[in-house]
């Protein structure tokens, strides 16, 4: 048995890992990672390993895909064969050469051919345990009966290495030709001679190894590349997109039909909640949705319980707005739960020789009473967002069944209890409350204390108890150690206050919001005359006040840098320092430089601190993207440490701290969402043509049975525009990518030479 983890690598930078599941040739992960990918790569891999306390750990197989193969599998899951791990097979990285061929006359006239090689540099070459190697490069002249290398010399620590080395073969002689060489050939056919250089995997000798030794990994992938053009080209696609709240009837809405047209809804209903809540208009739309879908609804207990699109946008527009709501309200009793279990196993079928049932089911009920204490109480803290969709939401529901006085709590407790709270209990780590998927004992807890808090907050909108329904006859037991009044009035008092149209904001920002915090490296800043300026591992925090760092996590803050006193945030050159992934706080004392433990982590930080910091009223203009050292800066050689920036700082980010939405991005996934399903959107159109014309039964019901044509007119209005929008931006990406083959250099890193393995 084997205790397996797996990193997912860019190339060969570590950027992400799962936890260590103990004892198991099949270990199940269950972790989600979404990230932004900050710079170009060529591989996403993934590595499995076995856990070794005592040595280095144990890397059992990888899997490897290509950038270029990522829309294969994206959207799709996927069993992949693990490959063996050879450190000869790990390449990654581009060499700059130049060859030339020289004719040279000998002094008895007869002509012999030289080969001038010039290896200029290298770029992207694998880090080594996160840190840069010190490398060298080999060229070899090989044919039948010659192989001859030279070597460059050795660059220290660093993966761009400028070697600029000139090397000469020579390739023909003449007969001639009487010096003794190194080759005792008179004559060769440069036919037969290869220039070896490429950065490839050398062979593997004779080992064998078979492949279905290793296992297999199951992944689920999305990736998405985007290119996303100013924001000026999006102003037809985006007004089109925000004015759909008031188109009657919404069916005929472009954020209607782009819900329609996908097949995975899911693609759709992100960047639609992203753009809707970046431009303050997702209140107005789930509203008119919600309407639409309470008018197909016939009972009141099955209210907002299915897979729709009112309940896809708020799932989504909770997990956005609602992360800060989590952490204060859940993450102190999970991590409580998390790091000191106790036994919760109430399963009669599922306990252990010795299990005494009576006092895991008082653990259990403590677990269930402290979470659901800290969830009823935590009303003033739920963001105003969602009280103002949870209230349009219970008057929605009170208006169309006016004879039912529990409706208007079950439309609230559905989304509230069931969508938000009971799955961030049962999943805290896909909502970041906690670092990895539990372990299985901890996992079962969670998911009885999930289904408990599921149950209580439908008691305040049933007209009875219905413990009866439970499939399981332990948890009626259960259930039977509270006192159902009592928890009936929390739940409606809780959320009487969630729907309530009165403002809470003030509240929520009186106590700093916590934003980010994780383990880096940051340099010492020589505060003092004998401190050393080295570089030490240090835990970071960041709220909307302060960034701060400590020895470690949960220990006093040894620094602190106040929100309103941070200038800029900039990415700091790796030659500063020998060292990548670093960046710069730069605020009214000395720089602050910080090293990440990879470059999607250093983009984060920088992104979150440029957010929380952008409103402040002295940002600077300019910066030094590299170090005061031994008394200049190395970006531009100035002398006085306070001298004023060399580099115009870049572009700001949006304000908001909670929402970190990109409006031009999400608009521009959507255009492509909408290009991918062009012919959806003509059929849809032929259909409303066709029900305009004839007025009757409709035609080939097959190819348009499945959307939701309301007014044929309207909808008709809608489907042009979009088709003529997207017909627009198709028009200004074809213009994008000729004027960009148009200047890419051949050789350049937009249109690099690529080598070719027989």
């Amino acid at each position: 048995m084997r205790d397996c983890f797996c990193t997912i690598n860019l190339d060969q930078e570590e950027v992400y890992r799962t936890q260590v599941v103990e004892k198991s040739l099949s270990p199940f992960f269950g972790e989600e990672f979404y990230f932004e990918i900050p710079r170009i790569f060529q591989c996403l891999s993934f590595y499995v390993y076995d856990k070794n306390v005592l040595q280095r750990d144990l890397r059992i197989g990888k899997v490897a895909i290509k950038k270029e193969d990522l829309s294969l599998y994206s959207g799709k899951e996927n069993w992949f064969m693990l490959q063996p791990v050879d450190s000869n097979s790990e390449v990654q990285g581009k060499v700059h050469l130049e060859l030339k061929l020289n004719e040279l006359i000998t002094d008895n006239g007869s002509v012999c051919q030289q080969l001038v090689v010039q290896l200029k540099e290298c770029h992207g070459l694998p880090l080594i345990n996160g840190q840069n190697c010190d490398p060298y490069a080999t060229v070899s002249v090989v044919g039948p009966s010659r192989n001859d290398q030279k070597k460059t010399k050795v660059k220290k620590k660093t993966s761009n290495p400028q070697f600029n080395e000139t090397f000469y073969f020579e390739v023909t002689r003449s007969s001639s030709y009487t010096k003794k060489s190194q080759f005792q050939v008179e004559e060769e056919d440069i036919e037969k001679l290869e220039v070896r250089y490429l950065l490839q995997p050398r062979e593997n000798g004779n080992k064998s190894t078979k492949i279905d030794d290793h296992g297999s990994l199951r992944l689920n992938i999305c990736y998405a590349e985007d290119h996303v053009l100013p924001s000026e080209y999006y102003v037809s696609l985006r007004d089109l997109l925000l004015k759909s709240s008031d188109v009657e009837p919404i069916s005929a809405s472009a954020a209607y039909i782009l819900a329609e047209v996908c097949r995975d809804k899911f693609d759709a209903i992100l960047p639609l909640v992203r753009v809707l809540l970046h431009h303050h208009t997702l209140v107005q739309f789930v509203t008119a949705v919600a309407e639409l879908e309470l008018k197909d609804t016939q009972e009141a207990n099955t209210i907002f319980r299915g897979n729709s699109l009112t309940t896809r946008c708020l799932d989504e527009m909770m997990k956005i707005v609602g992360k800060h709501y989590l952490k204060v309200t859940l993450k102190p009793i999970l991590d409580e739960i998390c790091e000191n279990p106790k036994p919760c196993e109430i399963d009669p079928l599922k306990l252990r020789e010795g299990d005494n049932v009576e006092v895991h089911k008082e653990n259990l009920r403590c677990y269930v009473d402290k979470v659901f204490k800290t969830v009823v109480q935590s009303s003033i803290s739920c963001p105003t967002l969602m009280c103002d969709v949870f209230c349009s939401l219970r008057r929605l529901a009170a208006e169309r069944f006016p004879n039912d006085p529990h409706v208007q709590y079950s439309a609230v407790s559905s989304f509230v209890f069931l969508r938000f709270f009971a799955v961030a209990v049962v999943s805290p780590h896909t909502f970041h409350l906690r670092p990895h998927h539990p372990d299985a004992q901890t996992s079962r807890t969670l998911t009885l204390i999930s289904k408990a808090i599921q149950t209580l907050g439908s008691w305040g909108s049933l007209s009875k108890s219905k413990l009866s329904s439970f499939k399981e006859t332990f948890m009626c037991e259960f259930f039977k150690m509270f006192q159902e009044e009592e928890y009936v009035e929390a739940v409606k008092k809780f959320l009487d206050e969630v729907s309530s149209s009165e403002s809470k904001e003030p509240n929520i920002m009186s106590e700093p919001v916590h934003l980010k915090e994780g383990e880096m490296y940051k340099r010492a800043q020589g505060r003092t005359r004998i401190g050393k300026k080295n570089f030490k591992k240090r835990w970071f925090c960041l709220t909307s006040r302060e960034l701060t760092y400590h020895k470690q996590q949960d220990k006093e803050a040894i620094y602190a840098i106040p929100v309103k006193n941070i200038l800029a945030v900039e990415k700091l050159e790796e030659s500063a320092f020998n060292k990548k992934n670093m960046f710069q706080v730069i605020h009214v004392e000395k720089p602050l430089y910080v090293q990440a433990n990879n470059c999607v982590e250093a983009s984060e930080w920088i992104e979150a601190l440029c957010r929380v910091s952008r409103c402040n009223q002295k940002r600077l203009n300019v910066y030094h993207p590299s170090a005061f050292l031994n008394g200049n800066w190395l970006c531009c050689k100035a002398t006085s440490e306070h001298s004023v920036g060399c580099t115009p700082c870049t572009a700001g980010v949006p304000a908001e701290i909670q929402l970190e939405i990109d409006g031009d991005r999400e608009t521009e996934r959507i255009y492509s969402l909408f290009a991918i399903n062009m012919t959806k959107l003509q059929k849809m159109e032929e259909a409303c043509g066709s029900i305009a014309v004839y007025q009757g039964p409709r035609k080939e019901p097959d190819d348009y049975s499945n959307f939701k044509i309301e007014d044929s007119v309207a909808t008709f209005q809608t489907l042009q525009q979009i088709i003529s929008v997207v017909e627009e931006l198709n028009e200004h990406h074809d213009r994008y990518r000729k004027k960009r083959s148009c200047n890419a250099k051949y050789g350049s890193e937009e249109n690099p030479i690529v080598g070719k393995i027989s």
